[in-house]
């Protein structure tokens, strides 16, 4: 900070020079003192400078509206938006969201190191400040083949990139409670950065070796007694409600105003769809105080409590003396419905209608990354034969799956789906080396009657994923995202019925945020005509590969067994 910006702040705060703006008629929620205040606020170089009465160039009757720090969203994979930077910021900012960490190590396991860079080019100049934590386990674990490997120097040559905060969730939970030398030197990368957790499950003594190695967070709690062992342990706890992981209902009970400062709401995984129709850190907002949490305390955990986690150079958070004029007016504090966003004093948004120009600087990187070979038939065949199979079984609304043992369908000496009792084959084609490898098993919980979906974003190495009725209908549609780069398809009856293409790594759509929305709605309403019964099928669908969250798993190498931490057979 210039010493002359500092002189004229301190001019304006002691009243001896106008403000750059003065929002009048309004209340201010302190989340740091737990109060509303009827005051006017003094806005000048972007910070907020007085309370009172001041003279100002420009005055803004906020009309007995609430004015509130604006919203943070603590822990986000943008690229699970299906939206570029800009795309997103346009979706967020008329909601209240004025700042967010996003842990980028989607797009980094399909591009390494360059997407990262992207990420944070791509965010320039947006009317959002996009943070970023370096990607701590790329690929997440050794079950599963991404593009890239970022090791300890690899992200040594990243520290220094701007809006770098900390270290990224440390998914590989069972390499740390190992005391891998490795792992331990992400963690110890950056001396005084915020290292965030990934503990689905952990306790007891696991929980506390997890902690020991240098671990400050967790979002992975799904239980009130999870968190609130992990919230005693000495964890940072981040209620998440995505589009497919839905926790705060569960959780909110854990919230006192004692702890409230150690807790914060994030959406880790959420849609461009649910983004539009629901909303995002004001959706949670709504959630939370219907949960029973109070107003004052649910605001200070979307504002408040991530900028003092990572400690933010720039002080953001709360409608204080000194902290950046990041701010947002609801007309109530039940419903959240922003009215007016300011970013950095400046007013961007309106009514829900964005006011600031949200040009990218940086085209997103094009190329087809989408490299597998011809898929033979053979290579989808499961020879049979007498016993059961270790199947994995969806959790509804949650990314944990759970293992089922059941007699599967044989025909002509091959396993093959069994539509009356929802066992269909699901198969994971690696897809960035072209190695032709393929990991094949067998789901419940999907409901599909006939046909096939496949999908590119696959967590978290995002090789292809399909589940099908049939194995016509699945190669199709696996073939339809090569050609299209990637993204999510539909098939039935050997024809493709739709497809989401998301070209930018096979993650993200290049295309706007309501064309991604309407895209994902037909191709929803495709999935539905398949005979699918649960909500977000290619959102679940992705996380059937996710290796670091039990219990059991596909990935390109085969089935898994998270728990026990290692490779295993299809049949028990």
């Amino acid at each position: 900070m210039k010493r002359s910006s500092v002189k004229h702040r301190i001019d304006v705060a002691a009243g001896r020079k106008p403000a750059d703006l003065l929002l009048t008629g309004g209340r201010v929620v302190s989340v740091l003192a737990d109060e509303i205040v009827k005051t006017d606020v003094a806005i000048a170089d972007g910070v907020i400078v007085g309370f009172g009465s001041y003279e100002a160039k420009k005055k803004i009757n906020l009309k007995g509206g609430y004015l509130s720090s604006g919203l943070i969203d603590s822990h986000i994979h943008i690229e699970s938006t299906l939206l570029t930077p800009a795309e997103f910021a346009k979706t967020v900012v008329p909601k209240g969201t004025t700042s967010v960490v996003a842990d980028p190590h989607e797009i980094a396991n399909v591009m390494g190191s360059r997407g990262i860079k992207w990420i944070l080019q791509a965010s320039e100049g947006l009317p959002i400040d996009i943070n970023i934590v370096l990607p701590s386990c790329v690929p997440a674990s050794k079950f599963e083949s991404s593009w890239a490997k970022l090791g300890s120097k690899e992200l040594k040559k990243l520290a220094h990139l701007p809006r770098v905060v900390g270290i990224g969730e440390v998914m590989d939970f069972p390499g740390v409670i190992e005391g891998r030398n490795e792992l331990l030197k992400k963690i110890r990368l950056i001396p005084g950065m915020r290292v965030d957790g990934h503990a689905p499950g952990l306790t007891g003594k696991n929980l506390n070796a997890y902690i020991a190695a240098g671990i400050h967070s967790d979002h992975e709690s799904t239980t009130a007694s999870e968190a609130r062992e992990k919230l005693i342990a000495g964890l940072h706890i981040m209620i998440r409600e995505g589009t497919t992981e839905k926790n705060l209902i569960d959780l909110a009970s854990i919230v006192t105003p004692a702890n409230s400062h150690r807790c914060f709401f994030c959406s880790d995984d959420r849609s461009a769809h649910d983004l539009i129709k629901r909303g995002h850190v004001d959706d949670i907002l709504r959630m939370a105080v219907k949960a029973g949490i109070p107003p004052i305390t649910a605001l200070q955990m979307a504002t408040n409590n991530a900028p003092y986690y990572f400690r933010l150079k720039r002080r953001k958070g709360a409608v204080a003396i000194g902290y950046v004029a990041d701010l947002v007016v609801f007309d109530d504090l039940k419903n959240f419905r922003a009215k007016k966003v300011f970013k950095d004093g400046k007013l961007v948004a309106k009514n829900g209608k964005l006011l600031a120009p949200c040009t990218p600087s940086h085209k997103p990187p094009v190329g087809n990354s989408v490299h597998i070979k011809k898929i033979s038939k053979n290579a989808l065949k499961i020879s049979g034969r007498n016993g059961k199979v270790r199947a994995i079984k969806l959790v509804p609304n949650q990314i944990t799956t759970l293992v089922e043992l059941i007699a599967p369908k044989i025909s002509d000496g091959l396993v093959v789906s069994d539509i009356e009792r929802d066992l269909l084959k699901v198969a994971v084609i690696e897809r960035h080396h072209s190695t032709g490898r393929v990991g094949l098993g067998l789901v419940r919980g999907f409901g599909i009657q006939k046909g096939a979906l496949a999908s590119t974003v696959c967590h978290d190495a995002h090789n292809l994923i399909v589940v099908g009725t049939n194995d016509e209908d699945m190669l199709i549609a696996a073939d339809a995202l090569k050609k299209s780069g990637g993204g999510f398809a539909a098939s039935s009856n050997g024809k493709i019925l739709d497809v989401l293409p998301l070209p930018i790594a096979g993650l993200m759509s290049d295309k706007s945020a309501p064309d991604v929305a309407e895209n994902y709605d037909r191709i929803e309403r495709a999935s539905k005509k398949l005979g699918s019964k649960i909500e977000n099928p290619f959102l679940s669908l992705s996380f059937m590969s996710l290796s670091v969250v039990p219990r059991l798993r596909i990935t390109d190498r085969g089935l898994l067994d998270v728990e026990e931490g290692k490779i295993v057979s299809l049949f028990n």
